[in-house]
C-alpha cells in the first residue's frame, strides 16, 4: 500500500543512474541486481491477483523502458488494472526523449522527480520530497484527495 492507493502489485526493476542521497532502495542501482523476468512471467503474475493494480518502481523503470511498456501494453490490453510508475526523471525529461515517451500513454500515474534529501518530508503519500509530483497523465482526477497531485489533460 506505500507503492500507490489500494493493493497494488509493485514490480520493482533492477538500474537506475539518478543515484539520490538517501534513496530508500540503493541496492536496485545495480543494474546487474535481482533476478531477470520476463514479459510473459510478469504478465502472469499480475493477472493471478484481480483485485491489486500495479505499481512500477526500482531501480528506475525508464532504464528499461522497452520491457516495461511492452509489459504496460500487455496489462492495459489485458486487465483493468490502473499502473502508476516511480521515477527519478521529470515529466518534461521524459517528454523530450521519443524513447523514454513511448511508456507514458499506458500509465495512469507518474510519480517524477529525483528523492531530494535536504526536503525529506516523511509525512508526504507515495513520495519522498516535495519535488516529486504525482502526475495523473491522462486528466482523470485523483481517487482521493491527495496533496501534490497534478491532473493533465489527456495526452496525444
Amino acid at each position: 500500500m506505500a507503492d500507490g492507493p489500494g493493493f497494488r502489485t509493485a514490480i520493482y526493476c533492477a538500474g537506475c543512474k539518478h543515484a539520490c542521497k538517501g534513496c530508500h532502495n540503493p541496492e536496485s542501482w545495480d543494474f546487474k541486481a535481482g533476478r531477470w523476468m520476463d514479459v510473459e512471467e510478469l504478465l502472469e503474475v499480475i493477472k493471478s491477483d484481480d483485485l491489486s493494480d500495479v505499481s512500477f518502481s526500482g531501480g528506475d523503470p525508464f532504464y528499461q523502458v522497452e520491457a516495461f511498456t511492452e509489459l504496460a501494453r500487455r496489462i492495459k490490453e489485458e486487465t483493468h488494472k490502473t499502473i502508476w510508475c516511480w521515477t527519478g526523471f521529470t515529466l518534461e525529461e521524459i517528454q523530450a526523449s521519443a524513447q523514454l515517451s513511448q511508456l507514458l500513454p499506458y500509465l495512469d500515474v507518474l510519480v517524477d522527480g529525483p528523492f531530494i534529501l535536504e526536503q525529506r518530508d516523511t509525512d508526504l503519500l507515495f513520495r519522498g520530497s516535495p519535488n516529486q509530483r504525482i502526475i495523473y497523465l491522462h486528466g482523470k482526477p485523483p481517487e482521493d484527495d491527495i496533496p501534490g497531485t497534478v491532473a493533465l489533460e489527456p495526452l496525444r
